[in-house]
């Protein structure tokens, strides 16, 4: 097999419809708008979210508190999957990434206390709970804020 033998699946491929081409086209004159009113005219519509006059429900939901546009999300992980670290090893977010337990770490990592621990690691991170910071040094590690 060659490049210039390569074609397309049967039926994957079909031609483009040229809407408003004459009436011979079968889709001609009106160009499947139908006849007059909003939606028939150049630039005709509504924007996205209006319900024709009606409250919209973006605005009919009640808000509630503040949403801090500015903020920077950490990675949230727990104590146990630093288990995964050889003992006296330094764990920091490019040592967490490597290993695969985090995918992404934009802003930082902020370690939890759910599970246990039984290695002695040294742990930079953003943030520690304080249960997280009492079994990371319980296990003979340190919990170094960065």
């Amino acid at each position: 097999m060659n490049l210039h033998e390569l074609s397309p699946a049967a039926g994957s491929n079909t031609k483009a419809y040229r809407k408003g081409r004459g009436a011979g086209s079968g889709n001609g004159k009106t160009g499947g708008r139908g006849q007059k009113g909003q939606w028939a005219r150049s630039g005709g519509g509504v924007r996205v979210g209006f319900e024709g006059g009606q409250m919209p429900l973006s605005r009919r939901i009640p808000k509630r508190g503040f949403n801090n546009i500015f903020a920077k999300p950490l990675e949230a992980i727990n104590v146990s999957a630093l288990d995964k670290f050889e003992d006296g090893a330094v764990v920091d977010a490019k040592a967490l990434l490597e290993k695969g337990i985090l995918s992404k770490c934009e802003y930082g990592v902020k370690i939890l206390g759910n599970g246990q621990i039984s290695k002695k690691l040294t742990v930079q991170a953003s943030a520690f709970s304080a249960s997280a910071k009492e079994k990371i040094e319980a296990a003979g590690g340190k919990a170094e804020v960065i």
